[in-house]
Parts: C-alpha cells; sequence; structure tokens
C-alpha cells in the first residue's frame, strides 16, 4: 500500500495502562494527521502474550476515548496477523534477505560473555549467515532454527529524523537480529515494519526508546522494496526534579486524571504544551491545537511534567467549561456519594457559584455537596457560631426573607444590611452562622447569591429549623 495521504499511527503495547508519555505520542500523531486531513490509524501491538491483558487494551481505548483521540482505522490487533508475518518471513527466506539460524542458546550466552570480556559491543557472529563462497554445516537434527534478517554490512543507515534532524548509524554496528523465534512467531521489530508497510504509514511519530530500532526497521522495509515513513523520535517526560517521570510526577494511567477531577480538554491542552509550542501560547482549544500543531515546533530536548502548570490550566478550563456541562459531570460525582441533587437547587446554578474557586471537578463537587445536605450541621460549628446573639440576628434575618416579594441577589443583600444594622453586627458576625446553619459550612461565595441559588423555601426552612434547634 501506497499513500500520497498522511497517514500516522499508535502503537501501544496492552501491558498496562496509558500513560502520560504514551498519550502524548497519540495526541501529536493524531493531530499530525488531522492538521494534515490524512488518517489516524490505532494499532494494537499485543505480541507479548504474556504480558499482554484484555483488561490493558480497554485502558487504552478508555483512555484514547476520554481524550478524545478517535482514529480513522482500527484498532488491529497483531495477534490476529500472524499469517501475514510468516508469508512475508517465508517470501524473504526465498529472496535470500533471511536466513535459519540453528545456534543454540547456550552458544549465544558463550559469544555474548566472551565479547563482553573483550569490552565488545555484544552482537551475533554470523556463523549461520550464507555468503558466497562459504560452507555451512549441516542442520543439527531436533533443532528448531529462528529466522534472522540478513543486515547489509557495508554503507550506512541515515534519516532526517522529524524531531531530532539527521541521524546515521553504520550498518556495521547492526547485526542480524531474529524477526521470528524458534517456534515460528514474529518478534516485535519485523511485526511493526509489516504492519506499516501493510499500512500505508507515511510518518511514525513516537518516543525517542525506538531510535535504536529505526535503523533496523529501515533496512528491513528496504529488503522489501517496502516505501520508507518519515520518522520522529520525541524526547522523554522528565519530572519536575529532572528525574525520569514516575508516579509520584504524574506517571500515571490517563484515567486516573478522570478520576481526579481533571477535565480531558486540559489534559488534552497540558499535553500539547509538553514539548512543542506556539509562540507564547499556553491556553487554546483542541480546534486552535490542530490548526496550529506542525512537527517543526517539537523540541528535541527532554519535556518537563510540572503539576502545578496542569492544575492551574485546569482551573481555567473549568472557568470557561459551561455551567451545564460542569453540572453533568459533578453530578456524577455527587452520585458516588450518594448525593442526589435532582431535590435541591438547580446544579448549573451552584456550580456557577463554585467553579472560579476549584480546581478540579472533585473540588467542584465537594464545594457543591452542602447544597444537597439537609439538616447536616458539624456539632463543633454548632458550638462556636450559632450560640446566642448569633440566633437572634438570624431570626430577624429571617422575618426580613419572608416579607420578600422577590426572591432575588439584590433584595437579599438588603434584607441582610438591614439586619446587621439592627443588631450592630459586622458581615461575618451573621455571615458565618448563616453558613453554618443552612449549609454546615464556614465559607462560601457571597452569602448574598448562596441564598438567592439555595431558593426562597430552602433557606427559610432553615432557618426556622434552626430556630427549633438551637
Amino acid at each position: 500500500m501506497t499513500s500520497t495521504v498522511v497517514r500516522t499511527r499508535f502503537a501501544p503495547s496492552p501491558t498496562g495502562f496509558l500513560h502520560i508519555g504514551g498519550a502524548r505520542t497519540a495526541l501529536f500523531s493524531w493531530a499530525y494527521a488531522r492538521h494534515s486531513g490524512g488518517k489516524f490509524i490505532l494499532r494494537i501491538e499485543d505480541t507479548d502474550i504474556a504480558r499482554s491483558t484484555p483488561e490493558a487494551v480497554q485502558a487504552i481505548l478508555d483512555g484514547m476515548a476520554w481524550l478524545g483521540l478517535d482514529h480513522d482505522e482500527g484498532p488491529f490487533y497483531q495477534t490476529r496477523r500472524m499469517d501475514r508475518y510468516k508469508e512475508v518471513i517465508q517470501q524473504m527466506l526465498a529472496a535470500g534477505t533471511a536466513y535459519h539460524c540453528y545456534t543454540p542458546k547456550e552458544a549465544l550466552d558463550a559469544l555474548r560473555a566472551a565479547q563482553e570480556a573483550k569490552k565488545e559491543k555484544p552482537r551475533y557472529d554470523g556463523r549461520w549467515r550464507p555468503e558466497a563462497g562459504k560452507t555451512l554445516p549441516p542442520p543439527p537434527p531436533g533443532v528448531e532454527p529462528v529466522v534472522r534478517f540478513r543486515n547489509p554490512r557495508a554503507g550506512a543507515v541515515a534519516w532526517d529524523d522529524l524531531v531530532k534532524g539527521r541521524i546515521e548509524i553504520a550498518n556495521a554496528e547492526l547485526d542480524d537480529f531474529i524477526i521470528a523465534r524458534a517456534d515460528g512467531t514474529p518478534t516485535y521489530n519485523f511485526c511493526v515494519v509489516v504492519d506499516d508497510w501493510d499500512m500505508g504509514i507515511t510518518h511514525v511519530i513516537r518516543g525517542d526508546d525506538h531510535v535504536n530500532n529505526t535503523p533496523r526497521q529501515i533496512n528491513v522495509l528496504a529488503a522489501l522494496g517496502a516505501t520508507v515513513p518519515r520518522y520522529g523520535h520525541l524526547s522523554m517526560i522528565l519530572g519536575d526534579d529532572g528525574a525520569k517521570l514516575s508516579k509520584r510526577h504524574g506517571a500515571v494511567g490517563v484515567m486516573q486524571y478522570r478520576d481526579d477531577g481533571y477535565l480531558p480538554e486540559a489534559v488534552i491542552n497540558y499535553l500539547a504544551r509538553l514539548g512543542w509550542s506556539h509562540g507564547d501560547d499556553e491556553f487554546f482549544s483542541r480546534a486552535q491545537f490542530v490548526e496550529w500543531f506542525d512537527l517543526e515546533h517539537i523540541t528535541p530536548s527532554a519535556a518537563q511534567f510540572n503539576t502545578s502548570k496542569l492544575n492551574w490550566l485546569n482551573a481555567q478550563y473549568l472557568k470557561a467549561t459551561s455551567d451545564a456541562d460542569l453540572a453533568r459531570e459533578v453530578g456524577e460525582r455527587l452520585g458516588k456519594r450518594g448525593i442526589d441533587p435532582a431535590g435541591g437547587p438547580d446544579l448549573a446554578a451552584v456550580v456557577a457559584l463554585y467553579k472560579a474557586r476549584a480546581g478540579n471537578l472533585n473540588e467542584l463537587a465537594e464545594a457543591v455537596a452542602p447544597f444537597y445536605r439537609v439538616g447536616e450541621i458539624p456539632p463543633d460549628l454548632a458550638e462556636k457560631h450559632l450560640g446566642t446573639p448569633a440566633r437572634a440576628a438570624l431570626a430577624g434575618l429571617g422575618l426580613r426573607l419572608d416579607a420578600l416579594p422577590a426572591w432575588e441577589k439584590g433584595a437579599i443583600g438588603r434584607a441582610i444590611e438591614d439586619t446587621l444594622k439592627e443588631h450592630g453586627l459586622k458581615m461575618p458576625q451573621l455571615a458565618i452562622p448563616l453558613r453554618v446553619g443552612l449549609l454546615g459550612v464556614t465559607h462560601t461565595p457571597s452569602i448574598d447569591a448562596v441564598l438567592e441559588t439555595l431558593g426562597r423555601e430552602r433557606t427559610l426552612q432553615g432557618l426556622a429549623r434552626l430556630r427549633l434547634t438551637f
């Protein structure tokens, strides 16, 4: 398959969750395809049967879906393409670009030990490699051979990396690596080549831990007469302290960010800035990112993960998200806490009061929860704030509020001001007991806005209950 249309791919191994590094690779591959009007292919490299699990596959699919990284083709599973890999291996054996090797493991281990003792680079010595004028011994009985790629010995492999620039590696540095094990199963470096060839991949964007695989894959593609994709290798992501990214820095599954209350748009925005930039722009939409994205502005140096910056960005997205959309997210989180918002004030209106104060959806859900817990007043707060002076002022406020012709913020504020004057109090001396008595907390947004949102019935019932209780 050949194509003039840009075709990128994300090809994770399902041996764990979709982590931040993998998500960034997926994002850049997806964005380049979308920016170029191309296709984005999802491939699951699940040939490591011992470590690949259905749960890990689902975690990858869930993470991609949550981030909104939709694929145009796939997911393709390598375990379902074994016949194709074996077909290509047979073609290579027939063409002489691959050969059987019968060297037992013990002999290879001894060869490696001898090379290391001489401070030489461990490599296969080509003892079963066919050469003109070379006589190979008869295959030993009872030994199942591996299949090795017949790597060129002269010249070099070179490519203009889309991120790192010109890279050149001498073929003398590469040995004849195994493309099929003794049991017939193909190896990673071979499966990737066939997949990229068959799927017409034009651009491979991946982590720089694959740089050493690239010359081997290019040589196999050349041996097959296939078009070689353009390669771009992304530098690693470091933690705040410059160390390799770990769980304490944020190297957790993408879905953990969802569970921790982050918005997918914020995570996408943050990932986009991990190694790529568009001037000084920090806060931008997904559509803007796709419009602006290019490969020229990916930095070859390592990016640093900054949790504080992600938290700041998430807070900005909370402020910018519609109240209705946030209410849906917060409603789910309240439900998990056993709280049903259906019987209380309009959740979108309550969310509007608090979204500028919260850093994530979990904090927002925790902040609005008191609006849906009737009569739950912590005893220590009641003892501290609901004494005799407060009860008298609250009773007077209740009468004024009950007499209001319209339940709106301005009228509520005037009723509060009149009550303060009547009892000679300052705002905190009335507002804090009011918050404690109605919501069981000491801090909220502006108290007149809170009462307006809480509603006339709920407010007056709460004040009446306070008169009977305290």
